[in-house]
């Protein structure tokens, strides 16, 4: 057999001019220092971590978050740019190495941009008072006579002086700690539909994802892992796996019990991925299949909704639930059942490492690169200072390359093999060895009274908790997992919140929206069908269920504003013209949540004919505070709109004798283009302090969807996903 050549492609779309050595890389070289090695010969400024600016006025903004789509390089950069009053033409972004000197990296949790937003706008700020400065040094004036616009300094008497031109004397003054912001009205970029800087790279195959990262003579490995979680190996046979071309070792790597540890299996090593995967399908090991072996997801949810059917432990109530309901004129009853969910990122988890002398670097798609760090160091025994991680473009994320389980695995096997080496997982590996989103059993009660309104919310849940990633063992929901459904916002005056024992059986993680997926499904058709008892129209029912306009407190300094959720919800309603009169089969539904400081409506239309649904049009409305970046707010939203689809319609990851019963996209599927509808955006205009966006836009899809279906068919389908009953 001859040699497996590796062409990408990528290469194919890069051309024939970047694909001449474009992605190989000197050894030790970083990807990711192009800009500086490029710069090295001008004289620069770097007042900061973030600022670095050249003599000839190029300006290089640093990005301490990952990029996986959400333009989060973009938005953060321009905060910079925008207070500066820096040219945008002439920003170049570079993408931080995993260190804490960078502040916390972590790129989840829709938090990069409400957490950094005005430490971005003092570093901005900063860097153009010290050009100022500079500039009233030369000319001998008062800075206060100088002003900074578009990458020069003028003067009040015409004057003008290039931001270039001032960085031999910016270097040699003070970078000041209290510096003056600008008036918001004098935004240029803030604010604004700035399209990403990373757009030409991404069209012209330029930029560098995790797949692309090569090392001279790096060797390919895939890794074979038990079927069932934390299950171990006891023995196995290399011989055949050996006999493949290509494939020139095979070792074994270590399970390590610990949040984001490698679940450990056989690796085997190749020339190339195609050889790797070949020896690994060869390989023949025995399995102790461990604990978890039983593990039947249908059973279990049945285990799960039995616990929610009877009294749990008290999380939170207000008023008295028991009185509410024996006063109440009607009490409706009703349950709901999501099952696991697999982030699916259209690059699977991939890493590069390269152990010698004591050190280790590392390429990958990471969305959590200090942890990374740490978890390498720890594994390899030696100081994070000798471990470099550089974090490439992810093909998507949402929240699966937070745990960098995939990259230890790297660093493991490039330690045994003693040379760099890229691990890949297949799409099967990734759907089947991930860190799932829980199932959940939610049950709920209500009591209305003979005017229609809500006098008693009852909602006892149950689900296997994030926390037993953490503690193994753990049954019961974490406080803040809790807190997402008991931190809803309606005036009841008797609501009561319980939770139900659920061990878990697999890895659970955070996916993107994370519990607000169950808490906000099971809230927002509880609502409907309650509004659809006591007659009254749900938009209407709902705007009396959050009743006042009021402020509440939170966990942290923001505060919850009622006014600000009812106005998201009139919005999308008006928008999508409310109680206008449809075609027929045709209808409408809505839903509200308030999630990651944000808060979101969606109101969609579909049709049922003939049992079949079809989504034409979905309003979607976030007020998420200042809109940093419209742009990418806008596409964040409608990624939104489509991943909720995907789960409402087809997610659904289950498992039989311990192992995941899916593989690929032909049994997890996904929305296909044309299934996709007409998606409306529109963000409240705010000047609030900076909330979440990334996520907040997906939890009221699926209920809005299931609401309009039973407006459409008087069919009510309360358990997901949608493809169960046949609907798609």
């Amino acid at each position: 057999m001859k040699d497996v050549q590796n062409v990408s492609r990528r290469s194919f779309i890069k051309g024939i001019g970047l694909a001449s050595g474009g992605l190989i890389i000197a050894s030790g070289a970083s990807l990711f220092n192009s800009c500086s090695v490029e710069t090295k010969e001008l004289i620069a400024f770097n007042p900061n971590l973030f600022v670095q600016l050249n003599s000839d006025g190029s300006l290089i903004l640093v990005a301490s978050r990952s990029e996986m789509g959400q333009g989060v390089r973009t938005s953060l950069t321009s905060v910079i740019a925008d207070e500066m009053e820096a040219d945008w033409d002439r920003v170049r972004i570079s993408q931080a190495v995993g260190d804490v000197k960078y502040g916390d990296q972590n790129t989840d949790g829709s938090k990069s941009v409400r957490l950094l937003y005005e430490e971005m706008r003092k570093i901005g700020a900063a860097t153009k008072a010290v050009l100022i400065a500079a500039a009233a040094k030369k000319w001998e004036i008062a800075a206060e006579d100088c002003h900074a616009e578009n990458h020069f300094i003028f003067n009040t008497q015409g004057d003008k002086i290039a931001f270039g031109d001032l960085v031999e004397i910016a270097k040699t003054l003070e970078v000041p700690e209290e510096v003056q912001l600008k008036d918001p009205k004098d935004f240029k970029y803030i604010g604004k539909y700035l399209p990403s800087k990373d757009v030409k790279n991404l069209a012209n195959g330029s930029a560098v994802f995790g797949l692309d990262a090569r090392l001279e003579g790096m060797k390919f490995a895939a890794v074979k892992r038990c079927p069932v979680a934390f299950g171990k190996v006891v023995s196995f046979d290399k011989t055949a796996a050996l006999k493949i071309a290509g494939v020139i070792d095979v070792v074994e790597i270590p399970m390590i019990i610990k949040p984001f540890g490698p679940l450990g299996g056989v690796a085997v090593v190749a020339t190339n991925t195609w050889a790797a995967f070949k020896g690994r399908d060869a390989l023949e090991v025995v399995w102790d299949l461990g604990d978890n072996k039983a593990y039947d997801s249908e059973k279990y949810m049945e285990e799960i909704t039995a616990n929610v059917q009877k009294k749990g432990a008290v999380v939170k109530s207000l008023g008295d639930v028991d009185q509410a309901f024996e006063k109440a004129s009607k009490t409706i009853e009703s349950s709901y059942q999501l099952p696991h969910l697999v982030h699916a990122p259209m690059e699977v988890p991939n890493a590069v490492a390269w152990v010698k002398e004591g050190s280790c670097e590392i390429w990958a798609p990471t969305q959590e690169p200090q942890r990374t760090r740490t978890e390498v160091s720890e594994f390899l025994e030696t100081s994070e200072d000798n471990v470099t991680v550089n974090v490439t473009f992810l093909g998507g994320g949402f929240g699966r390359k937070s745990k960098p389980d995939y990259v230890v695995e790297a660093a493991a096997i490039s330690k045994a093999i003693n040379a760099p080496v890229q691990v890949v997982w297949t799409r099967e590996d990734d759907i089947q060895h991930s860190y799932y989103h829980t199932v959940a059993s939610q049950y709920m009660k209500g009591g209305l009274d003979e005017n229609g309104k809500v006098t008693g919310w009852l909602h006892r849940f149950a689900f296997p908790s994030i926390g037993s990633t953490f503690s193994p063992g753990a049954d019961e929901p974490a406080s803040w997992e809790a807190a997402s459904a008991a931190n809803v916002p309606f005036e009841i005056p008797n609501m009561q919140f319980e939770t139900g024992k659920a061990p878990a059986h697999v890895r659970i993680g955070w996916l993107r929206a994370v519990i607000n997926i169950p808490h906000g499904f099971a809230i927002n058709v509880f609502a409907d069908e309650l509004a659809h008892e006591a007659g009254i129209d749900p938009l209407e029912f709902r705007l009396n269920l959050i009743g006042s306009d009021r402020i509440e407190d939170t966990q942290n300094d923001y505060k919850y504003d009622t006014a600000r959720l009812k106005h998201v919800l009139k919005t999308a309603a008006k928008n999508a013209e409310w109680g206008k009169e449809l075609p027929e089969g045709h209808a409408m539904g809505l839903a509200v949540h308030y999630s990651f400081l944000s808060y979101v409506a969606s109101v969609v239309e579909v049709s049922v004919i003939n049992d079949k649904v079809k989504v034409h049009n979905i309003h979607s409305v976030i007020d998420c505070g200042l809109a940093v970046n419209k742009n990418t707010i806008t596409a964040q939203m409608e990624g939104a709109a489509i991943f909720g689809m995907s789960l409402a319609f087809y997610g659904k990851i289950t498992a039989k004798d311990g192992a995941i019963e899916q593989s690929n996209f032909h049994d997890y599927q996904m929305i296909r283009m044309p299934q996709v509808p007409n998606i409306h955006v529109e963000i409240v205009e705010n000047s609030e302090r900076p909330t979440g966006v990334g996520e907040p836009g997906v939890p009221v899809i699926a209920p809005a969807i299931v609401n309009a279906i039973f407006k459409a068919s008087g069919k009510r389908y309360k358990n997901l996903p949608l493809m169960d009953y046949k609907l798609v």
